[in-house]
């Protein structure tokens, strides 16, 4: 938002009582440490974000099938148990991707976070990251420069990258990455076009908003963030500052997506690149053992938290089979649907290695800026190790398909 109707906006706020603007890039509702689940940490993301903007964390593609599908095959798995095993000692910690971990899942790539808390963005989450002791992952359309969170974070961090038209561009990337001392790649595949989001159409959204009669009422009707968003720099794709974008972030991915990407420019990307590298939106063993081929070093099991093919299956239900395929020749990570830490435990039975959280840690972004996003984790960190010692089981390692009820699995 700019010039005059951004001007507009500020004299509307400056009417606005004392009270409810709120600068503090530490303010934080006290009831996010009473937040006892993610649903809770959802709740108030809600509450503080305009409907756009919750709609655009919350929301999936065409009739969102898939998003909602991802959410309760978990739930339609059942864990059994160890009886009379001694769980006094619960170990989550991890390697990911040749990374130490304190827990074994790390902050997935989403782009704009400052969308989600103007203040605060990927800086929060990144520092929350660092002090949970769990590896950040930065989108390539951060709102926030890859330097500055290399400042913020001086831990585990991976680069999240497409294929661009542009291929100089992709170089200039992962050669700011390596500068900035991002360890990994990861190479989102399930990209070709945008997904249909009906809800972002619905509400007029834009990155960054633009003022319509509908944007302006949702904004109006949440003045803590509205405030925040006109008294901060504009959002946009901060690692491309440098140059000029028609038309707003969709207009960016539109004019830079390269739709004729194929495994061979994969190969490319694993050749440009000395470091980790996973393969982010998988579905298939056969994609899995491509990956496997081409030398990447994670296989990532995603379908875009549903934002993209809807009636695509839940990403839970692919894991087996893909696991089978790779047989240890690569890690596995899953994202999709990870609302509990009792996911997480299931996930790993199932063959994950890993387990990257999206939509979870943006609800305690937007609900609280760092300390939401750190409560997040917390949350996750203790339902695992309260599931892994009701299952009887203290190590990760013990996390096998045997605690699968197999039921489910026929």
């Amino acid at each position: 938002m700019r010039g005059k109707a951004r001007r507009v906006w500020l004299a509307g706020c400056s009417a606005w009582p004392q009270k409810n603007r709120v600068s503090d890039p530490d303010y934080i509702p006290s009831s996010i440490a009473r937040a006892r689940n993610i649903a809770d940490l959802r709740h108030m993301a809600r509450e503080r974000l305009p409907r756009m903007v919750f709609d655009y964390i919350d929301g999936g593609a065409d009739d969102e099938m898939t998003l909602e599908r991802n959410v309760s095959r978990f739930r339609d798995i059942e864990l059994v148990w160890d009886a009379l095993a001694n769980v006094s000692d619960i170990d989550t910690s991890a390697t990911i991707m040749g990374a130490p971990s304190a827990s074994p899942f790390f902050i997935s790539p989403t782009a704009t976070s400052r969308l989600f808390h103007p203040r605060a963005g990927e800086l929060a989450v990144a520092r929350a990251a660092h002090s949970a002791g769990v590896p950040y992952a930065c989108s390539t359309l951060a709102s926030t420069s890859v330097e500055d969170i290399a400042a913020a974070n001086p831990g585990t961090k991976w680069f999240q990258v497409y294929v661009w038209r542009d291929r100089a561009l992709v170089t200039e990337m992962l050669a700011r990455a390596k500068a900035a001392g991002f360890s990994a790649i990861l190479l989102t595949v399930d990209v070709p076009v945008a997904g249909n989001r009906e809800r972002d159409s619905a509400n007029d959204f834009t990155i960054p908003p633009r003022v319509t009669w509908r944007t302006g009422a949702q904004a109006l009707a949440a003045p803590h963030y509205l405030w925040d968003l006109m008294t901060t720099p504009e959002i946009r794709p901060a690692n491309f500052a440098h140059m000029k974008i028609d038309g707003g972030l969709i207009g960016f991915i539109n004019a830079q997506f390269d739709r004729t990407v194929t495994w061979q420019d994969a190969r490319w990307l694993r050749d440009s690149w000395d470091g980790k590298l996973a393969i982010k939106g998988i579905a298939t063993p056969e994609d899995a053992q491509r990956c496997v081929s081409i030398g990447a070093d994670a296989v990532w099991v995603s379908n875009h938290g549903g934002r993209q093919l809807d009636t695509a299956p839940a990403t839970i239900d692919t894991l087996p089979r893909i696991a089978e395929a790779v047989a240890g020749a690569a890690e596995i990570i899953l994202d999709g649907g990870v609302r509990r830490g009792s996911d997480i435990v299931k996930a790993l039975a199932l063959g994950a290695n890993a387990v990257a959280i999206g939509r979870a840690y943006l609800y305690g972004l937007a609900a609280g800026g760092e300390r939401g996003v750190r409560r997040a984790i917390d949350i996750l960190d203790g339902e695992l190790r309260r599931t892994m010692a009701l299952c009887g089981r203290t190590r990760l390692s013990g996390l096998t398909r045997d605690l699968i009820f197999r039921r489910t699995l026929s």
